[in-house]
Order: C-alpha cells, then sequence, then structure tokens
C-alpha cells in the first residue's frame, strides 16, 4: 500500500470506514472480499516479490495429470521455497479453505528451477514445470507420497521434454530422486528417456533403500518395490 501512496494513517481511515478489513499483520482486502489460496500466493509471488511457486502434485494437477492422482476430500496445495524465504505470517496463518502445506528444501541448485506461469481462478500464478513437477513429487516419497501412485503418474508422463529434465536433472541436489526418477523413467521405456545422458548426472555412491522390504535394484542402487510384481 505504501507503494501506491496509502500510508498508516489512511490504511486507519480505510478501516475505519469499513472500506477495507485486516486478515493478518500487514494484509488487508476488501471488506466483503473473499480470498482464496491464489489470491494469497499472488500476493506474495507478485506483489511482494517473495520466490516461492505451486510445486510438486499440485503443479502436477495444473498441467492436466491429476487424473493420475488419488485426492483426498480437501484440496491440497503444495507450496514450494528454499529454506532460506520466510514467508509472512498473514499468509502461512491464515484460514484457507484449501489445505496448504510449505515445502521447504533446496532441491535444485542455483537457475536450476524451470517454473512457468499457469491461470488458476483466473490469478496468473508461478508453478513449477510438468518436468520440475515429477522430481518435487519424487522428493515426497515415502515420506507424504506413495511409491505406487509415483509409479502411477510416471507412466502417463509420456511427453516430458529431455532437454528441461536434463537440465533439473543435473542440477538436483537429491540423489534419492535422480535415481528413483532415471529407475522408472527407464521402466516404463519412454521415448524421452533415451535422449538423457546419464553420464553427466551426479548419482552419488552407495545404496538408497526407497522402501523396506523391497528389492536391490543395481543399476541404480536403490531399494524398491519390484514394478514388474506390482503391475501385473
Amino acid at each position: 500500500m505504501e507503494k501506491q501512496g496509502v500510508y498508516r494513517q489512511l490504511v486507519d481511515n480505510y478501516k475505519n470506514s469499513g472500506w477495507i478489513e485486516q486478515i493478518g499483520p500487514g494484509a488487508y482486502k476488501r471488506k466483503g472480499d473473499t480470498v482464496e489460496w491464489p489470491g494469497g500466493l499472488y500476493a506474495l509471488q507478485t506483489l511482494q516479490d517473495i520466490p516461492v511457486h505451486v510445486g510438486g502434485k499440485t503443479s502436477l494437477e495444473l498441467h492436466g495429470y491429476g487424473h493420475y492422482i488419488r485426492m483426498g476430500n480437501t484440496r491440497l496445495v503444495l507450496v514450494w521455497k528454499t529454506p532460506d524465504v520466510r514467508l509472512p505470517s498473514w499468509f502461512v496463518n491464515y484460514n484457507w479453505t484449501a489445505q496448504l502445506e510449505i515445502r521447504s528444501a533446496t532441491l535444485f541448485g542455483d537457475n536450476a528451477n524451470e517454473l512457468t506461469k499457469r491461470k488458476v481462478e483466473n490469478i496468473e500464478l508461478t508453478i513449477s514445470s510438468a518436468e520440475q513437477s515429477i522430481l518435487e513429487y519424487l522428493h515426497d516419497v515415502p515420506k507424504h507420497e506413495g511409491i505406487d501412485e509415483a509409479n502411477y503418474i510416471m507412466e502417463g508422463l509420456t511427453s516430458l521434454r529431455p532437454s528441461v529434465l536434463q537440465k533439473l536433472l543435473e542440477g538436483c541436489k537429491s540423489v534419492k530422486v535422480k535415481r528413483l526418477f532415471l529407475y522408472m523413467a527407464e521402466h516404463h521405456n519412454h521415448a524421452w528417456f533415451k535422449r538423457l545422458d546419464p553420464s553427466t548426472i551426479d548419482l552419488g555412491s552407495g545404496k538408497r533403500e526407497i522402501v523396506k522390504g523391497g528389492i536391490l535394484d543395481k543399476k541404480y542402487k536403490i531399494v524398491v518395490p519390484d514394478l514388474s510384481r506390482e503391475e501385473r
């Protein structure tokens, strides 16, 4: 408001006259308006210039892959940021109708993010590309998401861009995510997988256990369920 020439005294006048009402520290809306999460996120991204985006499962839905994802009774909105980014309390504590979850992680190195724009309820938001969305989704396996659903989603991702994937995989900091992604992509024999160059992707050393009681894939050194048996 101060950028628009609306200072504290004038804000108080607007509040007292019933034109606006406060929804949290430093945040206001016009009286009678309903604010949903797209409007709140737009305020962060565009008005406050905070580097935060819709990612993971939610951005996969926005890219049209919702039919591969199990839906709950309440819409889940995943908001991604890096640990150094602080979100204002009005956004974190507001009683949104959707269930907002914050993912605070440095999954990619500098300039490795691949973001895009998408309209949500007629509001343009910054979201992950489809390629970044699936890597963010795999970051949530197995703590927040199941590997069976991840495999089902991966099966449907037939049109990913190999050049974008290559950049993301080279910049990804999670060995688990990279190995799991390549393992599933190879299993489904996607055409774009053949155009990736694994030799430039750091896959670390030692094995990673994704699930307990699974089998060890010797190529990618991860313990996973037997996908061929799961799909029969």
